[in-house]
């Protein structure tokens, strides 16, 4: 009897969460999606092998790619560049999402930025992109902007986010 009443609990909650998608609200009749600007040219993404397991597998941006965005934004903070948009709370966002970027209510664009993490001071230039929800919602940082700015993996980050 336990077995058949928590086997219906799991299948109640599991259809609560697709209802709470965010893929389910964005098919709604009238209601926007917004995508972030495509790469240019020459500058595709490399995606993890589908046998990857580790954040090193997974992590396909090169060590000049993460180099040029720790110098950016270090030049970038050290000279006040940037409109500081506000404090967020980060995790780590989609490992098989390649690429140096921040998935945040706090643009409603796709746009150039920078984030520090207020753990350690390291800041990372990277793209910001949009998502729904209010400006307190959490964001989604990529696995190698989290490793540019030396950020624990598996903790909510406190980062203040800019805008070029």
């Amino acid at each position: 009897m336990k077995q058949i009443i928590g086997a219906i609990l799991a299948g109640v909650f599991m259809a609560g969460c697709a209802q709470l998608s965010p893929l389910n609200q964005t098919d709604k009749p009238g209601a926007e999606q917004t995508r972030p600007n495509a790469r240019p040219a020459g500058a595709a993404a490399k995606r993890p092998p589908a046998s990857a397991r580790t954040a090193e597998q997974f992590d396909t941006t090169s060590a000049a790619e993460k180099s040029a965005a720790r110098t950016a934004a270090e030049v970038a903070q050290k000279s006040g560049q940037g409109k500081l948009l506000g404090r967020t709370i980060a995790s780590l966002g989609d490992p098989t999402k390649p690429g140096i970027w921040i998935e945040t209510p706090l643009v409603s664009e796709p746009a150039k930025g920078r984030a520090v993490y207020r753990g350690n001071g390291k800041a990372v230039q990277l793209d910001l992109i949009p998502i729904d929800g209010p400006a307190t919602a959490g964001s989604r940082m990529s696995l190698a902007a989290l490793r540019v700015i030396e950020a624990p993996l598996t903790e909510l980050l406190d980062v203040d986010v800019y805008i070029e």
